[in-house]
């Protein structure tokens, strides 16, 4: 079986479809908490023809332990994957007090040595600013990253969790300075948390840049694996973030699931075929810690693809909130 390939916006970066988040890589308490987890889940999506692993430097029980681990489980074939990380999360700088700004050229050049150290590798395909830094101008923050691409450490660049001005504001900065440019966006998006229809998926749009969603099944509340009645004991919402199920539209999930079934397909089905239609996403990253969870989101990612129709019918179970903020 092999995963269908998007080009990231504009730019010449191929992806898988279907893109694994590499977040529960060396998480306590998971099955791909150790090396030999991690590399069932690889060994896996490489199989299914998933090619595209994003991950960050602050992912694990300790910061870096899931680039740590993919480094070592992809030894001997890190030319047949793409390889996205990230850098200068504003929540967690790396645990230490930093005199610079996380975008800044002093922090990136920091921070893209080690990330290259822990995963076994002479280049990043894809770097991305975790989160915005108001500290330093995205002119310096953008010139620092051409830097590393000039010199081969990274071969793209983008950004995570900038909102629509951001995002313009970094490509005309680009313009105006005649220099390389974002190619992606990754922002938090589902049928459960569509604000970024707002102002993100057309800003992407506008500027040519490629979306990838984060957390596009919601924590697997858009799987099908959930009721009103509870779920998996062992799953994550279950056993750390029960409020999510315990305070889900489960009127608007139960139409779900009967819209699916009317159309012989399951809930995971449909959430990718949805978020694949949507425009400019060019890859649904989606967490795993089994390969059996891999493999079946390699499956669902080209089991379905949904009709104006259908689309509209999903409008109407999942409507674009009316709070700006939702």
């Amino acid at each position: 079986m092999t995963a269908l390939s998007r080009r990231v916006g504009s730019s010449g970066l191929i992806v898988s479809a279907v893109g694994l988040g590499c977040n529960n890589f060396g998480r306590a308490g998971t099955a791909s908490e150790s090396l030999d987890g991690t590399r069932q889940v690889i060994d896996a999506a490489i199989a299914s023809g998933i090619t595209f692993f994003d991950t960050a430097d602050i992912y694990g029980r300790e910061p870096g332990l899931s680039e740590t681990l993919m480094g070592e489980a992809l030894q001997g074939r890190r030319d047949r994957v793409v390889l996205a990380t990230k850098f200068g999360h504003n929540e967690l700088p790396m645990g230490y007090e930093f005199p610079a700004g996380l975008g800044s050229r002093r922090y990136v050049r920091y921070a893209v040595e080690r990330s290259l150290q822990r995963l076994g590798t002479d280049w990043i395909d894809l770097y991305q600013l975790h989160t915005p830094d108001v500290l330093t101008p995205i002119a310096e923050t953008i010139d620092a990253l051409d830097e590393l691409v000039r010199e081969g450490k990274i071969r793209y660049y983008g950004h995570s969790n900038f909102t629509g001005w951001q995002i313009a504001e970094a490509e005309l900065t680009a313009q105006a300075r005649s220099t390389g440019r974002f190619i992606s966006s990754q922002n938090h998006y589902s049928l459960l948390a569509r604000g970024a229809e707002r102002e993100v998926l057309p800003a992407a749009s506008r500027f040519g840049l490629g979306v990838f969603p984060y957390f596009p099944l919601y924590n697997g509340l858009l799987t099908g694996k959930f009721t009103r009645d509870g779920g998996p004991a062992e799953s994550r919402i279950m056993r750390t973030r029960s409020h999510l199920w315990e305070n889900a539209p489960w009127d608007a999930l139960d139409a779900y699931r009967d819209f699916c079934d009317a159309r012989g397909i399951t809930m995971l089905e449909a959430t990718f075929g949805w978020t694949l239609a949507q425009p400019g996403v060019a890859s649904v990253i989606a967490g795993a810690t089994s390969a059996a969870q891999i493999e079946d989101n390699a499956r669902a990612g080209s089991a379905w693809t949904p009709d104006a129709a259908d689309l509209a019918a999903i409008d109407e179970i999942f409507p674009l909130p009316t709070d700006p903020a939702a």
